[in-house]
Parts: C-alpha cells; sequence; structure tokens
C-alpha cells in the first residue's frame, strides 16, 4: 500500500482515511499491509500494518554497518529491511540527491517541491516492489500513483487506486493539467478503481473516461471515539452564546466565502451566536476582511489549523458544524461533528451526503437556507436534541470494519478469486 501521511502527522483528510482502511483491512482477520510512506517518524500506530520508511530504503549502493544504520534509521525502519532493500537496487541512482545511507530525504507533507518527491518516491517503489512479496498493489490519491504503477510493472500484480479527490474537486474546474496527467495515468493503469462517494465515481468515468466496470464506490467512515475524546465535556449553551463552526481547509473548495454570508443573514436576525473559522488555506485573509466588509469581525474567531484532541475540543464546544463544500468527494469532518454530539450542516455537493440522513442538506451557493439551518438549529432546542442524538447513533453504524470487508471483496475480484 502506498500512502503519502498517516497518524498522528496529519496534513489532511488523507491521513485519517489511510488509517481507517489500514485498521478495517486488520480486522479482517486475514490481510498483511505493508504501508510505505515518504517520511514517518517512528510514533505512527503499527498495530494494524508494516510500516516502509521510503527516506530510509536505499536506492545507491552504500558500504555502512548494522550499527550505523541502527543509529540513524532504527526509530522508524529496521536496519534488516535496510539491507534487505540494498540488496534490490536496480539501477545506479548515484547520481541523485543521495545521503549518506544512499537514501532519498523527504520532506513530509506537500512542500513546494512536491512533483519531485512524488518522483523520488516513485523510484524507492521499485526497490520496495522487487524485495517484498504481495498479492496486489493499493495505491492513495495522485501523490502515489507513478509508485502504484512502477511497482505493478515491475512485479505484474493488479493495481488498485483510491481516489480520495480529483483535481476537479480542487480547482472547481480549473484543472492542473501536470495533476490531471498523473490522475489520468494512474486510472488507465489501475485494474480496479476505488472511489470515496458516486460524485467521485462519475467524475472518474466522465471526466477521466474509465471504464464503469472496473470503478466502485467506496464511502469512508470514522472510528470510534477514544475515550480521552469522549471524556471531554460538552458545555452547555442553553442559555448562552451558541458557537456555529467551520473546520476545515480555508480554500476555493471548502466554500468558505458562503459560511461567513450565512453567518452575516443570521447576525441580522440575532446576535446571539458566535462563528467559529477553524483551520488555515490560503482563502483565510480573504475570510477575515470579508467578515470586517460585513461588519461582523466581532462575531468571528479565527483560531488557526487543529489537530488531534483539539479537533474533538472545538467540535464539542459547537452546537453547529457547518461543511458548505463546493466539491466534495467525501467529507469526514461531518461525521466527527456528529460522534460528538454536534447537529451537521453539509452541502448536497459532498460524498458523505449520500450516505447521510439525520443532518440538514443544503446547496453550497444557497446562503438563505444556510442561514435558515443555521438560525433553526440554534434557536429551535427540540431540533438541535433530534440531530444530536440521531446523527450519533447513525454514525456509530458507519464504521471502517464494514469498509474494511468491502475493499477486501474487491481485492479478491480484481485478482479473480472470486
Amino acid at each position: 500500500m502506498f500512502g503519502w501521511e498517516y497518524p498522528p502527522h496529519v496534513y489532511g483528510g488523507l491521513a485519517t482515511a489511510n488509517y481507517g482502511i489500514s485498521q478495517g483491512l486488520h480486522a479482517q482477520g486475514n490481510i498483511d499491509t505493508i504501508l510505505c510512506l515518504p517520511k514517518p517518524w517512528g510514533d505512527e500506530d503499527r498495530s494494524a500494518c508494516k510500516i516502509v520508511a521510503m527516506n530510509a530504503v536505499p536506492i545507491a549502493w552504500r558500504d555502512v554497518q548494522y550499527d550505523y544504520v541502527n543509529s540513524r534509521v532504527g526509530n522508524v525502519m529496521s536496519p534488516e529491511d535496510y539491507f534487505k532493500y540494498r540488496d534490490h537496487i536496480y539501477s545506479d541512482f548515484n547520481y541523485m540527491n543521495v545521503n549518506d545511507l544512499g537514501c532519498m530525504e523527504f520532506a513530509g507533507g506537500y512542500p513546494s517541491n512536491l512533483h519531485e518527491e512524488i518522483n523520488n518516491y516513485s523510484i524507492i517503489a521499485g526497490v520496495v516492489a522487487r524485495s517484498e512479496e504481495f498479492d496486489i498493489i493499493h495505491a492513495h490519491d495522485w501523490l502515489t500513483y507513478p509508485a502504484g504503477i512502477h511497482a505493478k510493472n515491475v512485479s505484474g500484480k493488479p493495481l488498485c487506486i483510491h481516489v480520495h479527490a480529483t483535481d476537479f474537486d480542487r480547482s472547481r474546474g480549473k484543472v492542473n493539467p501536470t495533476v490531471y496527467s498523473i490522475e489520468k495515468d494512474g486510472m488507465d493503469n489501475a485494474d480496479c478503481i476505488m472511489c470515496v462517494s458516486e460524485l467521485t465515481r462519475q467524475t472518474v468515468i466522465n471526466q477521466y473516461h474509465q471504464d464503469p466496470r472496473k470503478c466502485y464506490t467506496v464511502h469512508n467512515a470514522v472510528y470510534p471515539l477514544k475515550e480521552e475524546l469522549q471524556a471531554i465535556p460538552r458545555p452547555d449553551h442553553t442559555d448562552k452564546e451558541k458557537v456555529v463552526t467551520f473546520l476545515g481547509r480555508i480554500t476555493m473548495q471548502k466554500g468558505p466565502e458562503y459560511f461567513v454570508e450565512a453567518a452575516n443573514m443570521v447576525l441580522h436576525r440575532t446576535r446571539n451566536v458566535r462563528f467559529c473559522f477553524a483551520g488555515s488555506g490560503d482563502m483565510m485573509e480573504q475570510m477575515i476582511y470579508l467578515a470586517a466588509e460585513r461588519g461582523i469581525a466581532d462575531r468571528f474567531h479565527f483560531p488557526g489549523f487543529m489537530r488531534g484532541k483539539q479537533v474533538y475540543e472545538c467540535l464539542k464546544d459547537s452546537d453547529v458544524y457547518v461543511m458548505p463544500s463546493v466539491s466534495e468527494p467525501f467529507g469526514i469532518s461531518p461525521l466527527e461533528a456528529m460522534q460528538c454530539g454536534t447537529p451537521s450542516i453539509i452541502s448536497k455537493q459532498s460524498g458523505c451526503a449520500e450516505i447521510l440522513e439525520n443532518c440538514i442538506k443544503v446547496d453550497y451557493w444557497d446562503i438563505h437556507a444556510l442561514a435558515d439551518a443555521m438560525y433553526s438549529i440554534c434557536t429551535n432546542e427540540s431540533l438541535f436534541k433530534y440531530l444530536q442524538e440521531e446523527g450519533k447513533r447513525e454514525v456509530d453504524q458507519i464504521t471502517w470494519e464494514k469498509v474494511g470487508a468491502w475493499i477486501k471483496e474487491l481485492y479478491e475480484r480484481t485478482l479473480g478469486w472470486k
């Protein structure tokens, strides 16, 4: 399995999904996953998979001792694996920017030289694919498609790709041709394409011209809340100001301006609501200015990017969670909000709208409907209670184990075992 990020080092939704899928597959009882990550830190949960640190896999031969290798990379990968991979170097990569172990360094996350890192990752994938025993390849999102294709060419094993988003989602149709060609190449070479929603599946079929017979919908899920997160108290805002929260990347795809405009409408009816704009992104400054222009900046809070426990504290402190995404392949955050007992409003243009019932759905551009929904949940106690209880009950049934069982079924079909 080729992944780009993994908890606790979370840069976006891909880490959460990759973790859930790994755990869901592990729960099937008879699947061993080798997960390749560009730059693991050593503190990842390895209960569900063996993690290969791609920044510790040599692509150029170096005569180094066991103890030295252990001192340099032992916290992320065993020296035994280093030497195993060293035996499978397939070309002279000394011309590349390798370190004293013959390995490539990675920045981790999404640096400015991302395309270079994607290429380096795919070169290293060739070494790993020549060294490991496996039945099937599973590559997550466009960053790892070149690695998946390389592993397929080396091994002859079938390739499954997992489409968590396409560039059509990220760019509102102004597609980056380089990214599009990487995505299309991955899809053309894939034996099975797993899409996080029917919305995404239709994009893959229509915009990337893929055979519908190899495209499947595999919705995401959530993990049951850990005890420490369950224990976070929910403040009672009955006679206090209500809190309406947006939590995610503040970028074009997520529709942040619709949140501000709807908030402005709510504040014309009541001043008893505060708006939390959690996250970071290229439109953050623009949104601060927009709130100021509308004269509602005193009702807005911008706490910045949140991770781990902070996310759940923020969700539990909210009376309403809003995801007004313009194009959201799935969107795990409303499920997490509902787990915390926070009623959610989501756009009909999101993949999770296909499986969620106990939330309010509006068109992302319909700021009147969005404002009505926010106002109603904040002022109607019985509506709040209904969405809180039924939403939590519904989300508790959406598990990664079920997702893992469906992915296993797709593996077996792809391998011709079924």
